[in-house]
Order: structure tokens, then C-alpha cells, then sequence
């Protein structure tokens, strides 16, 4: 039992400091570029953890531990571009919402992997978290088309990338641990930004910008990094559908970040969508 109270507590951290970090990531994306941002969340937790990960590292000696580690974090690279591009592009309501996606996308993968099994009434659920995303992601609708908003698109393929990196995250923290399944993959992608940001020839405005934008940096990496320990050590051992789908529930803190801090505003039917998505996100958590 206690250990389900860790999983909870663990689950709906990672929610909250997603939804939190989030918001933090549009705002320093809009300021410095995605892939700036994406470097100084990797700098960040890769040096907070390292206190955290000495005892663990014995375990990179397996080549199976390894190059599960090193896909993960390429595939983290590709996925959280196209997810900060997504929080650049479009607002944080809509596109938090859409990254619900990643839900469904764990859970299949969960289900042929892991053989976890699901029920017709959770499968139904499933289908009205993609109705309501459908609402949400659509800014009009006119003589029956649908007019998507910007960044919509990029945040459909941000979540599909999540939902493989739920999955692998999962896989690398139960097979290797928690700690180095978010260590690893974040030095990766972190070496990728970096090359990618010196190739530019944005090195001195990489450091200037540091500088500049000291704290929201800080709190961005710091937060970042936190939702993904919650979440590595709330799917070590559990259902990950069902602590994915506990997890889901941030785009509610996200929709009241963006209407509060930006002044988002949003149609009546995406009100009606994201309630939709994050009452049938709960409600699959509770079924499960």
C-alpha cells in the first residue's frame, strides 16, 4: 500500500511540474529559440543528478542497458523539439492539450510490450480524450471545416514522440533504474543541442542568453527535470497506462496558466474539449 501512495504522489508530481514547466518552456522558447532551451533543461538536470546517479553507474557497462539509454535519448532530442517548436508556435492551452495524445500512444505500446491489457470502457474513454482533443486543437469551426491553430500539427508529432519516450522511459527505468533512465538520454540530447548550436556559429548568444535569462532558465531546468524523476519512478514498477493517464491531467493547470499569465483566449467548444480530455484522462486513472 505504501507503495501506491508513492506511485500517486509521484504521478501527480510529474503532472503538476509538467504543466508548471511547461509554461516556463513557452516563455524562455519565445525569448531564446527551442533548441537553446532544450540545451540548458539538459545542462541542468544532468548536473543536478549527477550526486544522485554514482552509486548507479555500474550499470552502463551492459551494452543492453546502453543502447536502450543512448535510443532513448535520441529519440528525447527529436521528440522535445518538436514539443517546445509546439509551445513556441501555438498557445499553452491548446497545445498542452493536444499532448494528451501521448496517452493513448503509451498505452498500446504498454499493451504490446508489457501485455498490459485494457477493458471496452477504458477504450471508450480513450476515444473521447481524442474527441476532446479534436475540439481543443480546432480554433473555428465554419460551414463544418475546421480551421487548426498554429503549432497544432508540430504538437501532434511532439506527442506521438512522447508516448514512445513514456514507453521507453518506462522499459530503461525498470530495466536499468529510475535515476539513469533520465540521466542518460539527457546528456545525449543535450550534446546533440550543443553541436547543433555551435554549428550555427550561436555560441556567445548561447552564454549571453544564460546570463540574461538566469532565473527563468534555472526554474525551467530545475522543474523540467523534477517532472521526469516523478514520473521514471512512478512507471518503475507500475501499470504505465494507468500513471500516464494520472500524469494527463496537467493540461488543466496549463489551460489556467495560459488564460491567467498570457491572457489566452480560447472559443467556448475548446473550453468544452479540454474539460472533455482531462475528465476522461481522470477518469480512466480512476477505472484503471
Amino acid at each position: 500500500m505504501g507503495l501506491e501512495i508513492f506511485v500517486v504522489f509521484a504521478a501527480f508530481g510529474a503532472m503538476l511540474s509538467w504543466a508548471v514547466g511547461d509554461f516556463l518552456i513557452q516563455k524562455t522558447t519565445r525569448k531564446i529559440g527551442s533548441i537553446e532551451s532544450l540545451a540548458f533543461i539538459g545542462i541542468i538536470g544532468s548536473i543536478a543528478l549527477i550526486p544522485f546517479v554514482i552509486n548507479d553507474l555500474h550499470l552502463l557497462f551492459s551494452w543492453t542497458n546502453l543502447i536502450l539509454l543512448i535510443i532513448l535519448g535520441a529519440l528525447t532530442f527529436v521528440a522535445a523539439f518538436f514539443d517546445f517548436e509546439a509551445l513556441k508556435l501555438a498557445k499553452l492551452s491548446t497545445a498542452d492539450t493536444i499532448m494528451e495524445l501521448e496517452l493513448p500512444v503509451t498505452i498500446l505500446l504498454a499493451f504490446i510490450f508489457f501485455n498490459e491489457s485494457l477493458t471496452g470502457l477504458q477504450w471508450g474513454i480513450i476515444a473521447l480524450i481524442f474527441v476532446g482533443i479534436l475540439l481543443i486543437a480546432t480554433e473555428s469551426i465554419k460551414n463544418w471545416k475546421l480551421n487548426l491553430e498554429r503549432g497544432v500539427l508540430i504538437a501532434v508529432l511532439a506527442a506521438i514522440g512522447m508516448g514512445l519516450i513514456n514507453f521507453l522511459t518506462s522499459a530503461s527505468s525498470r530495466t536499468v533504474s529510475p535515476l539513469m533512465a533520465v540521466w542518460i538520454p539527457w546528456i545525449i540530447y543535450t550534446i546533440f543541442c550543443l553541436v547543433l548550436i555551435w554549428k550555427k556559429g550561436e555560441f556567445p548568444k548561447f552564454i549571453k542568453n544564460a546570463s540574461r535569462f538566469k532565473w527563468l532558465i534555472l526554474w525551467m531546468g530545475l522543474v523540467d527535470t523534477a517532472a521526469w524523476i516523478c514520473y521514471s519512478f512512478a512507471v518503475f514498477k507500475e501499470n504505465i497506462g494507468v500513471v500516464t493517464a494520472i500524469t494527463e491531467c496537467y493540461p488543466a493547470v496549463a489551460v489556467f496558466l495560459g488564460v491567467w499569465f498570457n491572457k489566452e483566449k480560447n472559443s467556448w467548444h475548446q473550453y468544452f474539449g479540454a474539460a472533455l480530455a482531462i475528465i476522461a484522462s481522470i477518469a480512466l486513472a480512476l477505472l484503471s
